[in-house]
């Protein structure tokens, strides 16, 4: 009988220990190292797959010989995809999506399928659902090509048979949790598994030019379940968003090579399957009460595109004398810290109150924008005071209460004033005035509390 070695693994980062540790030595995350056993009889399997490669013959190549004039970039069909891949999907690339389960990931990746099969040959591979299951979602979808082979499997070695017989220019394998190396002794979905299918799948794609899609779960902290190393492998982490009880759905690019990783793609889950939302600010205004307390409107950027977004603030009084502190889509931290400038320097005693800020639609505001308009939603509930419905507020706080300018205010503008809004407190600009959209009243104010008195005259 082959002797068994326990390798230790990192979930967080991948980082590999010959004995366990309750903290990881590489990133320092607790409780995250785990056991795996790999035969003597896989690691020696392994080593001479790794020995062959040695045979072959290889030549560097000079940087001035690689010719990049063929066009490496397609398009997916889905104008939203494309806008998050950075202008369409790369040949040879390796991309994973991930999502929690029942988000959407399956049903993006098969309607796409409809538009890549025009002019690729695509291989699906499933290991969660059979071809007959397959059949039913793609007539659902109205997805129909003679050029989309599916393939129900788990076998690591048998999709990569299938792939050498039918040659497709796309691979899509749902789901990395799924698939198994007969030559390892661990079980489908542990780390030693996913790291390495995954492995095998970029050297799949690099070596051969086959476009692969992986479909990924993810944990309940909401990152890739699997080793951290698996997102450092791939070209792209493109994480699916969406509120349970919500039909929509943000496409949000966590790391990407070959362009932004701010760009996000917006979704509307329908039944037949998902929809493209080309203006999210107006779907993710609809709705918004009239003449309610405690609401107020910003821009953000995501990427190159500026967002419009709904902020929703309620102040009670604590009944149990110790405040409570609950924010859904923005900072915790941040929200307490305008909590304190509200009150030292806007004059409001918010510290005997529960507070709970709350962004629609599933939004999450990182950027200090934002900032401004959450203290005015917040004062607002407090003054029970409702704010304009045609005014929006951009701009970061200090904690000074000072009020600071933030980047592409000429294009949140124009954003503001195309969905309709005639007002908007900005900070105030020195030197040279920028543009104002016409139509649109810019009201520049210095500070926290300039800003209340222009709004609520206090």
């Amino acid at each position: 009988m082959a002797k068994k070695k326990s390798v230790f693994f990192c979930t967080e980062c991948g980082g590999e220990t010959l004995k366990w540790a309750g903290r990881c030595p590489a990133c320092g995350a607790w409780n995250t190292v785990v056991e795996q056993e790999i035969p003597a009889a896989s690691r020696s399997t392994r080593s001479a797959g790794g020995g062959n490669r040695g045979l072959r013959s290889v030549k560097a190549v000079s940087l001035s010989e690689i010719d990049t004039a063929e066009e490496v970039r397609f398009l997916t069909g889905m104008g939203e995809l494309d806008r998050v891949l950075g202008g369409g999907a790369v040949k040879g690339s390796l991309v994973l999506v991930g999502g929690a389960p029942g988000v959407g990931k399956s049903t993006l990746m098969l309607q796409i399928c409809g538009s890549l099969c025009r002019a690729n040959l695509v291989l699906y591979v499933s290991g969660e659902e059979s071809v007959r299951q397959l059949k039913l979602r793609s007539q659902r979808l109205g997805v129909a090509s003679g050029n989309l082979l599916v393939l129900s499997e788990t076998g690591l070695e048998d999709i990569l048979q299938s792939v050498s017989e039918e040659e497709p220019d796309i691979l899509i394998v749902d789901s990395i949790q799924t698939m198994y190396n007969g030559a390892l002794d661990s079980p489908p979905g542990s780390i030693t598994q996913v790291k390495d299918c995954t492995m095998a799948l970029m050297q799949l794609a690099k070596g051969h030019d086959i476009t692969v899609f992986v479909i990924g779960h993810v944990n309940k902290e909401g990152s890739i379940a699997g080793p951290k190393v698996l997102e450092h492998m791939v070209d792209c982490v493109l994480y699916f968003e969406g509120e349970q009880h919500s039909t929509c759905r943000i496409l949000r690019a966590a790391k990407n090579r070959f362009g932004a990783t701010n760009e996000i793609g917006v979704f509307e889950m329908l039944d037949n399957g998902l929809a493209e939302v080309e203006n999210p600010s107006q779907m993710l205004l609809s709705g918004r009460p009239e003449g309610a307390p405690g609401t107020c409107v910003t821009c953000v950027m995501e990427g190159m595109r500026p967002v419009l977004a709904e902020i929703q603030a309620l102040l009670a009084p604590a009944p149990y004398g110790s405040a409570r502190r609950s924010s859904n889509g923005f900072d915790y931290n941040r929200a307490s810290m305008l909590l304190a400038v509200l009150e030292k320097r806007g004059g409001l005693k918010v510290s005997a109150c529960d507070a709970y800020l709350n962004i629609i639609g599933g939004l999450t505001l990182d950027e200090p924008a934002a900032d401004l308009a959450a203290v005015l939603a917040m004062a607002s509930s407090y003054l029970d005071r409702p704010i304009p419905a045609e005014l929006a507020a951009i701009g970061e706080v200090g904690l000074t209460g000072e009020l600071r300018v933030v980047n592409n205010l000429d294009q949140r503008l124009s954003e503001v004033r195309r969905l309709g809004f005639r007002r908007c407190v900005i900070p105030r600009r020195k030197g040279k005035p920028g543009a104002r959209p016409e139509g649109l009243q810019v009201l520049e104010v210095a500070n926290i509390g300039e800003a209340m008195r222009v709004i609520f005259g206090k």
